[in-house]
Order: C-alpha cells, then sequence, then structure tokens
C-alpha cells in the first residue's frame, strides 16, 4: 500500500505514521531522513544533493523525487510505503505522480488529517509541557511562536495540496481531533486495513 499523510504541523502524522507502519508492515518514508542517507551512501542523487546542501541551496524537486524514486526502489519498500511530509506543494505532488506512473505505480490513498488549527496551538504546548515532565528535550518546533511559523508556512505552501489529491479521487480526510485510538480506527477504516 502506498499512501501520504497531510496535515499541518501538530495534527498527528508522526503518531499514526508509526501505527500504520506497525499494521501494515510498510516503511515511513522521511524525505528529510532519506536526503541524509542518500548523501551519506554516496549515491549519485545524493552527490548532486550533498553540492547544493553544502552551497547553502535548497535542494530542488528533482533531487528530492529522485532520492524517492531511489528509496522505493529498495527491498523494506517493495510492499509499499507512507510518505510523511512529502509533497509540501502542487508541483511536488505532480511530479510524485509522474515518477509513480513511470514506475508503474500509483498511490493508494491519501489521508489527510483535518484538525483545528486553533487548537494545535494547545496541543504543541501540551507536547512541550509532557517533554519538560517526562525530563525528556523539547523539540525546538514545540515553541508556540516557532510553530505558529510553521503553521503559517504549511497553510500558504502545503494546504494546497490535499485540493489536488482530491481532484484524483485519492483524498481521504479524517477528523484529527478525535481521540489518537478513534483516529487509528478511522485510517485503518479509510484504507481497508
Amino acid at each position: 500500500m502506498r499512501l501520504i499523510l497531510l496535515g499541518p504541523p501538530g495534527a498527528g502524522k508522526g503518531t499514526q505514521a508509526v501505527r500504520l507502519v506497525e499494521r501494515l508492515g510498510i516503511p515511513q518514508l522521511s524525505t528529510g531522513d532519506m536526503l541524509r542517507a542518500a548523501v551519506a551512501a554516496g549515491t549519485p542523487v545524493g552527490l548532486q544533493a550533498k553540492a547544493v546542501m553544502e552551497s547553502g541551496g535548497l535542494v530542488s524537486d528533482a533531487i528530492v523525487i529522485g532520492i524517492v524514486a531511489d528509496r522505493i526502489e529498495e527491498p523494506d519498500a517493495k510492499k509499499g510505503f507512507i510518505l510523511d511530509g512529502f509533497p509540501r506543494t502542487v508541483a511536488q505532488a505532480e511530479a510524485l505522480d509522474r515518477m509513480l506512473a513511470d514506475k508503474g505505480l500509483e498511490l493508494d490513498a491519501v489521508l489527510e488529517l483535518v484538525v483545528d488549527q486553533d487548537a494545535l496551538v494547545g496541543r504543541i504546548i501540551k507536547r512541550a509541557d509532557d517533554a519538560k515532565a517526562a525530563g525528556q528535550p523539547v523539540r525546538k518546533d514545540d515553541d508556540p511562536e516557532v510553530f505558529k511559523t510553521r503553521l503559517a508556512a504549511y497553510n500558504r505552501d502545503t494546504a494546497v495540496v490535499a485540493p489536488y489529491y482530491e481532484k484524483t479521487g485519492k483524498l481521504k480526510t479524517i477528523d484529527g481531533m478525535q481521540p489518537i485510538d478513534a483516529v487509528t480506527e478511522a485510517m485503518k477504516r479509510a484504507i481497508g486495513a
């Protein structure tokens, strides 16, 4: 099963991805992790990315798509994968669709966690407080002001990806404000798992 998880920061994509990985036996693919791995492995696309990153530039969509293309060829992704945090733009979504089509593949579903964005700030503050109480470090993106900046960027750049997938019939919306277990059940129903 080939899936994309969409939703603003703090919506619970990471939590739900872990549960889907366990349920489906497919890897969660983070473009950041894949980029670092490709650079470390010295793959042709990784070497391109390294040169761009060392010059302080942003890695192009073509390089990111190349890294995703290489990664989904690995044995653990043969049965499918979960993309979390990618695509971030319609151009990336179109490029992803073309790359998959070139491989004779297509997405099974795009799961969007729909949340009350005002409530997200409270959720982030709680996550930071919980981490502190457990003696764990607080993620720097759990700072409320940093989070608001990330949320604004999501609304400006990434929120347009959901309507793109809605037009393809792949989008399934999930109420992300439900309790975690209810969200998991709704996702499993949406994909028939």
